[in-house]
């Protein structure tokens, strides 16, 4: 598996495991009812967290080849290997188009 692959799913796995406590941190800082000190420590909290349990730090990638641009999110797959797969008759339902 290539490297840029395993980096991916770690920063997948960081983000589901941390994604709720970000979130509470986030509403707790945006929310007008509470003092400004709680979310001085709200925001304390929210910066002591790992920067690749942000959603913005995800990237998609082909699951195939690893390539980082012009995937399909419905397949995750590259469009070179959607061909590929399409062409041989792996991927059911999808044939080259004609008019």
């Amino acid at each position: 598996m290539k490297y840029s692959l395993i980096k991916d799913n770690k920063k997948r796995v960081m983000f589901n495991k941390l994604e709720y406590k970000r979130r509470c941190l986030k509403s707790i800082i945006h929310s007008s009812l509470l003092s400004d000190n709680i979310k001085i420590k709200a925001m304390y909290s929210l910066n002591k967290l790992s920067r690749s349990s942000s959603i913005v730090r995800v990237h998609n990638r082909c699951v195939l080849s690893g390539r980082p641009k012009s995937i399909y999110s419905d397949f995750k797959v590259s469009r070179i290997m959607l061909r590929e797969l399409a062409l041989n008759g792996l991927m059911p339902g999808i044939v080259k188009s004609s008019w």
